[in-house]
């Protein structure tokens, strides 16, 4: 019986590609303390108070030039689940 490596190695680049895919309606954070974890939101929770206040904290830590290059919200992650469980 032989394995065929090279169709494991397409599925892992299409599930790579495709989980850097962001649908239309929503973006995607960083959010954490020292591990960053990404996480993929409604657009619609930008209107929403308690997310913008961890937006403000995030332009308190890192104004708008993070090396990261993407939107980063420094907070524990346990804090971010709690918040963004409540809006949904």
């Amino acid at each position: 019986m032989a394995i065929r490596l090279p169709r494991i190695i397409q599925a892992k680049q299409i599930l790579r590609r495709s989980s850097k895919d962001v649908l239309k309606g929503y973006f995607a954070v960083y959010v954490g303390e020292s591990e960053k974890k990404r996480f993929v939101v409604p657009i619609s929770y930008l209107n929403q108070p308690a997310f913008q206040e961890l937006l403000s904290q995030a332009e308190e830590e890192f104004g708008f030039d993070h090396p990261m290059g993407g939107l980063t919200i420094p907070c524990r992650e346990d804090k971010f689940i709690d918040v963004t469980s409540c809006l949904s």
